[in-house]
């Protein structure tokens, strides 16, 4: 349903529904449940007809709650003041009580939140609620969606989520998609500036992270140091600039923006040799594709072909079959633009 429940996978350990699961499986299911829970491993059910095999006692209910209570606060309990913690402790507790009592599982799962959190059990219950219902709202909104575009589609699903959780809440459930959305508007704002040179829209976007990111702002830098550097260097308008350098300035524009993204050394030495490496595979291209030019002007057939193999053998070598198979396929890497940094 176009990623919009995306948000809860990325917070859950895995796909919750208010949907209960086929009676047959839901033995199977809460011990795994309880196993993640507790940190204890889950056990192979023993084969049909097993001699002998092991019958593990099942723990009394109000035991085994108590353990799923006592290891949810060990996991949880230090964070369990933010929403978005809160959610991913729910999202647990749904498998488990679904898998427990497909019936009625959410009243079970209610009367284990009023015991085992009874300081907390309102924001909880209320938080239930609240995912329930946007999850009921994504369904039946379904069809609707699609036929908005990207920026009606987020101003619609933003409206439900704050109507529905609270503009504070929902901000703080979905903190990471709001700083993704903010980068990609930073983004395209920069691209848009054909007034600003490569260094200057590194430097603005630079600031523009630490402004989203805050006093996480090199932490999270220093996690996807990739990611964030090739989203700037796939800007349409870094592209054309670094397409317009001379080869020894568009080097050091690239060690710069690498630089800047916090690489260290050893890295930039890596990223410079495949730099080396790659223009010397595309030069290696342009000069195979224009021999191949000129042979096709004269040659046809297996005689075209024959010459080819030979062109292909003295570029690139052990290569040369994968570039005829995607030749046979249609595809021809060298005319495919220069990414510069990517490829």
């Amino acid at each position: 349903m176009l990623g919009l429940l995306v948000g809860w996978r990325l917070l859950s350990m895995g796909q919750t529904s208010s949907t209960p699961p086929a009676p047959d499986s839901t033995g199977a299911q809460r011990h795994a449940v309880l196993a993640a829970a507790t940190g204890a491993p889950a056990s192979r059910p023993s084969a049909p007809g097993a001699i002998n095999a092991p019958v593990p006692a099942p723990a009394e209910p109000d035991a085994e709650l108590e353990l799923l209570r006592l290891s949810l606060l060990e996991r949880f309990g230090a964070r369990l003041h933010e929403p978005s913690v809160q959610l991913r402790m729910l999202e647990q507790l749904m498998r488990y009580f679904q898998a427990r009592a497909p019936d009625r599982w959410r009243e079970e799962l209610q009367a284990f939140l009023r015991k085992a959190f009874p300081g907390q059990y309102e924001a909880l219950a209320t938080l239930l609620r609240d995912r329930m219902d946007y999850e009921k709202w994504v369904k039946a909104n379904d069809a609707y969606l699609r036929g908005l575009d990207s920026k009606q589609r987020r101003s619609a699903v933003w409206d439900a989520r704050n109507r529905l959780f609270g503009r504070e809440t929902a901000a703080r459930l979905w903190a990471s998609e709001l700083k993704h959305h903010a980068v990609v508007d930073a983004l395209r704002v920069l691209d848009e500036r054909d007034d600003l040179p490569l260094p200057e829209k590194l430097s603005a976007y630079k600031a523009r992270l630490g402004e989203i990111h805050g006093d996480g702002a090199r932490d999270d830098l220093a996690r996807h140091p990739q990611e964030t550097m090739n989203r700037f260097l796939d800007l349409p308008s870094v592209q054309r600039e670094l397409t317009g350098m001379p080869p020894v300035e568009r080097a050091r524009s690239l060690r710069a923006v690498r630089e800047a993204m916090g690489l260290d050394d050893e890295a930039l030495r890596r990223w410079s040799t495949l730099d080396q490496l790659r223009d010397a595979r595309w030069e290696a291209g342009r000069r195979y594709m224009e021999e191949r030019e000129a042979l096709a002007r004269t040659l046809t057939g297996d005689l075209l072909e024959a010459r080819l193999r030979e062109v292909r053998a003295r570029y690139f070598g052990t290569e040369a079959d994968i570039i005829a198979q995607e030749e046979a396929s249609g595809l021809f890497r060298f005319t495919r633009p220069r990414q510069w940094g990517r490829n």
